[in-house]
């Protein structure tokens, strides 16, 4: 029987709408993605299913109409949902990781990323924030629900 985790786990600290791209994507697509340099890591799914992780020294090689996902991998880019979050994010700054997709299987549920720093994780409302500053808009409450 395995130890419970003691504190916070990586599904605690995961962006819960990471960007995902489908499974035709091809390698042009995913470079075209990769232009934007707040992206690490493409996450390539089939429904709820993780096909590939890729990073962009993945694709140096690749021709553009190629499907992506060949040139990705899961082993070492995938987490599982209860593993701890604080020695986890020590190994990341060790080896120099920035994202993990968090998986139960081979089902997707979310993404850590590391922050720049190295201090902490992403969260879905900063992911937010920057979205809006990068577009240019100026009311943080104009994805607000209507009522």
């Amino acid at each position: 029987m395995s130890a419970r985790p003691i504190g916070p786990t990586a599904v605690d600290g995961m962006l819960r709408s990471p960007r995902i791209e489908p499974a035709e994507c091809t390698v042009a697509q995913a470079v075209e993605v990769f232009a934007d340099d707040h992206v690490h890591a493409l996450l390539i799914t089939d429904g709820e299913r993780l096909v590939s992780v890729i990073e962009r020294e993945d694709l140096e090689k690749a021709s553009p109409g190629e499907p992506a996902s060949a040139y990705g991998r899961i082993t070492g880019r995938t987490v599982e949902p209860a593993t701890e979050l604080e020695p986890l994010r020590r190994r990341m700054v060790a080896e120099g990781r920035r994202r993990l997709a968090v998986v139960d299987g081979d089902r997707l549920l979310g993404l850590l990323c590391l922050k720049s720093s190295g201090t902490g994780f992403c969260t879905d409302e900063g992911v937010a924030a920057r979205a809006r500053e990068r577009s240019g808009r100026c009311d943080p409450g104009a994805d607000a629900e209507i009522r």
